[in-house]
């Protein structure tokens, strides 16, 4: 039998293997350990859903495509219930799953069936969703802060509960101070998690937002943005700022000129009515952009 990843150990594993927590019956009652690791048969319509489901929204296509699976082969792995009393239970983890079966038309389905109290099973929901690997960046850090607020627990004891460095979970945490137009780009996949760490150096949102603009419309790469970034943050060096001559009002306007045309990439350096114009860039297709501006293209 495979291993469990480490990491699931420390959190639903670790719930799902405590025998405190089953009361299932296995098919032969006169099997030894009747009730740790067992599986029972449920009537899909006694099965409500999780109220405290993290993820909200199924892909259409994925659900059709393991529901003609399931009509093939049966489901391979169980879910997982809780018992309500009176022949009815309500899942913890596995709604993928059961959602299916409810496509395919099964009457019952394989569950685990498990004691758990509201937060435990908060807890045991969030912390079987985030070890998914189809999970976008927002999705893991919704569910990371939902564990904090709704179950109580510092980030020290998050990252224990899902086998996560801390750090990790800090950068999930900060994506949710960006705008929420950045936080759609992410879960639409038109930038990155690497995108959005970059941008989190900026503190004002508007300059987020334009750059954010610049990645979904040039293609930019994260090293790309990370200079941009550090640009914006450090314009100029101690000495350029020590050394920095008054420009004339003609030198002033025309900086004004080259600025509104090529953003704050673009500097007159002068000193009675001698210097030189600077025009940085931070990648290919920012170069190409100046070449097509300044008409070398």
């Amino acid at each position: 039998m495979a291993k469990k990843k480490a990491a699931l150990g420390k959190g639903l594993g670790a719930l799902l293997s405590n025998p405190d927590t089953d009361i299932t019956t296995k098919y032969k009652p006169d099997t030894p350990d009747t009730t740790v690791g067992s599986v029972a048969t449920i009537p899909v319509d006694r099965i409500e859903t999780n109220p405290f489901q993290p993820r909200t929204q199924f892909e259409e296509q994925a659900l059709n495509e393991l529901c003609e699976s399931i009509k093939v082969h049966g489901i391979i792995q169980p879910v997982t219930v809780r018992k309500m009393g009176y022949d009815k239970y309500q899942l913890i983890s596995g709604e993928r799953r059961f959602r299916a079966s409810q496509l395919a038309g099964l009457e019952e389905i394989p569950a685990y069936i498990r004691i758990a109290n509201d937060q435990t099973m908060l807890e045991m929901a969030i912390v079987e969703n985030v070890q998914r690997e189809n999970l976008d960046p927002i999705e893991v850090a919704l569910s990371y802060q939902r564990l904090i607020d709704e179950c109580s627990l510092t980030q020290e004891e998050l990252s224990v509960k899902v086998g996560k460095k801390r750090a990790t979970v800090t950068n999930y945490l900060r994506l949710l101070k960006l705008a929420p137009e950045i936080q759609l780009a992410i879960i639409q996949k038109k930038i990155s998690m690497g995108h959005a760490r970059s941008l989190l150096g900026i503190e004002e949102m508007v300059v987020q937002m334009e750059l954010c603009q610049q990645i979904i419309e040039k293609g930019l790469s994260v090293r790309a943005v990370e200079e941009l970034v550090k640009q914006y943050k450090n314009p100029e060096t101690k000495e350029e700022k020590k050394e920095k001559p008054i420009l004339s009002k003609e030198e002033d306007r025309i900086q004004s000129s080259l600025i509104s045309s090529f953003g704050r990439i673009a500097k007159v350096k002068g000193n009675n009515g001698k210097g030189k114009i600077e025009i940085s860039y931070a990648s290919i297709e920012q170069l190409n952009e100046i070449a097509t501006k300044l008409g070398l293209k």
